[in-house]
């Protein structure tokens, strides 16, 4: 049994740091915030949320995971961060949120505890910060139900994405902490779909993000050069 943690300390740690600010709608946060109406509607719209069984990989602070127990789903949240997971307890109990629990445990951990129980997995934000990001989809594949969906979320690898992720919004628009983001971590969507296509995922839907600095607002579009949502689908029918 492999017992290594598909996890970097160095990205633990930097996300520990902030913990305290997740709920901050003027912090380092604040993007997440913006955009999580966007995916949430994307996800709901695919996959309708109401009375299924969802695992959040790399919940955080909560943001996502805390939606969609709003929207009737009964959510589990799971990060490696015992700060950050924290912070969204408490959020969860001052905000009376129903039906929302969290457990510091990795995807790889879980899926070898209790493989194929959910209806939806999201791994939003996160597959960039992990060193094995196929072991992750690999997890998230074996965690959902035969029929199920799995939705990801990243940055794509390229000169585009460079300029408007790290250098437009790391150190001009400073949108998210300097650092959040290493160049040769990202992934391009046809690496996605590779890592999909071995875990036996078929990608059914994609979808871009972007940002306008003028109207300083967050759109969905067909434009997956930098940040794109990847909807994808674990053969089989629905229980």
């Amino acid at each position: 049994m492999n017992t290594t943690l598909n996890a970097d300390p160095a990205e633990l740690a930097k996300f520990s740091d902030l913990a305290h600010r997740w709920w901050d709608l003027d912090s380092e946060f604040r993007p997440l915030h913006q955009i999580n109406p966007l995916r949430l509607d994307w996800i709901n719209a695919i996959s309708p949320l109401q009375g299924q069984r969802v695992l959040d990989v790399g919940c955080g602070g909560g943001i996502l995971a805390d939606s969609m127990a709003r929207r009737g789903a009964d959510v589990l949240g799971i990060d490696l961060s015992g700060k950050a997971l924290k912070v969204a307890q408490l959020h969860a109990l001052e905000a009376q949120t129903p039906r929302v629990a969290y457990r510091e445990i990795s995807a790889e951990g879980l899926a070898a505890e209790v493989p194929g129980q959910f209806d939806t997995v999201t791994c939003m934000e996160m597959l960039e910060h992990v060193p094995n990001p196929a072991s992750v989809v690999q997890a998230c594949a074996d965690l959902v139900k035969p029929g199920g969906w799995v939705f990801f979320s990243t940055l794509s690898r390229n000169t585009k994405s460079f300029l408007y992720a790290i250098l437009g919004a790391e150190y001009l628009l400073n949108l998210v902490p300097r650092g959040t983001h290493e160049y040769a971590k990202l992934i391009r969507p046809s690496e996605l779909a590779a890592y999909c296509r071995h875990a036996d995922l078929d990608v059914r839907h994609t979808s871009g993000l972007e940002y306008n600095p003028l109207t300083q607002r967050y759109a969905l579009s067909a434009n997956t050069s930098v940040n794109y949502m990847v909807a994808v689908q674990k053969p089989g029918q629905v229980a």
